[in-house]
């Protein structure tokens, strides 16, 4: 059950970027889920990970490997989180790491881990090793859509997007994957994301612009306010193109920014979209806040509210819900009288309490749609945020419940 078609949008490969699919058969036999990304070499990379403090043996690995070394490849095994595992994880996934670099001929801190799937079990390292060789073999430009089938776990369906930059008679692309569906409420980006571009650009822009795309992105989504141990967002960039982007060229700057936007914005989105059990994609947005603390204090009191999610998947417009999620979000001085809330375009509240102009059947008809606005209109400065959120159903916790079965 997802929300919208999810249909992959054509995927441009990305120059210097090879990624090769294979079947380890660590959760399900015969299922592919083990990829293999390999890098240009003098490839710059950055990467954003989870704040949780039990992060995971592969995420702890791949930031001591990227501050030490160039990265050349990225592995990413499903099915295995390889968390709260504690020293012997980091002894498998340096086992996998270490596989990778015999068979590629790289240093072992050229490789970076990823891993997703069920916490707490121990990582199967044969099953992985033995898949390598295929996944090596595999290797391709093209292997995009394939990729993001590869590292899918609850996930429906695949996440994908994709853009071409023309500027001066040269093109620039960008391409991305992303996975998750449940336990998504990141503290950094999202699950699993991995995004290219054939751009030169320095490591030190490259962090910068990552960290700051990912906070208006990755960090403004949630399905059910769990914030994973392996959430892990990588950004390379493989020169390949020949096309230097420093911050000299302004004009050069904002493009490629704007674009790395709309191809994060659009992974995130698609793992909202593919919510576990949502049946709903609704953006919370809080407007003429004072500052943007406060902005995201309502959104997400609103988001992670388990009576508005219920409502939203019963179709109940039951704006009282909402209400009271804006009047417990800790705001200092809230004018209650100046405030507004809407379902799409109808007021629900105004002066207090209920608008006058409301009726339960425009209420209704909102709710009835897959996708909802619920905004909330502050009147005390000139800040807005946004939160991407679904509803919550009986799916949800069948799906979470038979997780590990």
């Amino acid at each position: 059950m997802a929300v919208g078609p999810g249909t992959l949008p054509p995927l441009h490969p990305v120059s210097g970027f090879r990624l090769g699919i294979a079947s380890a058969g660590i959760k399900k036999p015969g299922r592919r889920d083990v990829v293999l990304m390999e890098l240009a070499e003098g490839s710059a990379v950055a990467g954003v990970f989870t704040l949780n403090a039990f992060c995971a043996a592969p995420v702890r690995i791949c930031k001591q490997n990227l501050a030490t070394s160039p990265a050349r490849y990225l592995l990413t095994n499903t099915g295995n989180a390889n968390a709260g595992t504690g020293e012997q994880g980091m002894k498998d996934a340096m086992a996998c790491c270490e596989a990778v670099a015999e068979r590629c001929r790289v240093p072992v801190e050229a490789v970076l881990p990823f891993s997703t799937g069920v916490i707490g079990e121990p990582l199967p390292v044969e099953k992985i090793v033995n898949a390598l060789d295929a996944a090596k073999a595999d290797l391709s430009e093209d292997n995009w859509d394939q990729a993001a089938w590869g590292i899918m776990t609850t996930d429906t369906r695949p996440k994908a997007a994709s853009e071409k930059i023309e500027y001066q008679g040269k093109t620039i692309t960008l391409t991305g994957i992303s996975k998750g569906s449940g336990m998504i409420m990141p503290n950094m980006a999202t699950m699993l994301g991995y995004v290219a571009t054939d751009a030169e650009i320095p490591q030190e822009l490259l962090q910068q612009w990552l960290s700051k795309v990912a906070d208006k992105s990755f960090n403004r989504i949630t399905v059910d306010g769990d914030t994973s141990t392996n959430d892990s967002c990588m950004l390379v960039a493989t020169g390949a193109s020949g096309v230097r982007i420093d911050g000299s060229d302004y004009e050069l700057a904002a493009l490629f920014t704007e674009a790395l936007e709309r191809v994060m914005l659009d992974l995130a989105q698609a793992i909202v979209r593919d919510g576990e059990g949502a049946t709903k994609f609704v953006e919370v947005r809080v407007e003429s806040a004072g500052t943007s603390p406060e902005a995201l204090d309502v959104a997400y009191t609103i988001a992670h509210s388990p009576l508005v999610k219920t409502a939203l998947f019963a179709c109940d417009p039951n704006w009282g819900r909402i209400l009271a999620c804006v009047g417990r979000a800790g705001i200092d001085n809230l004018d209650l009288d100046a405030l507004q809330i809407y379902l799409n375009d109808i007021c629900i509240v105004e002066n207090g309490g209920r608008a006058a102009s409301y009726t339960e059947e425009a209420g209704q008809a909102v709710m009835d749609g897959e996708e909802i606005l619920i905004r909330v209109v502050l009147n005390r400065g000139q800040v807005t945020e946004r939160v991407w959120t679904t509803d919550l159903s009986h799916d949800y916790v069948s799906i979470n419940a038979d997780y590990r079965s």
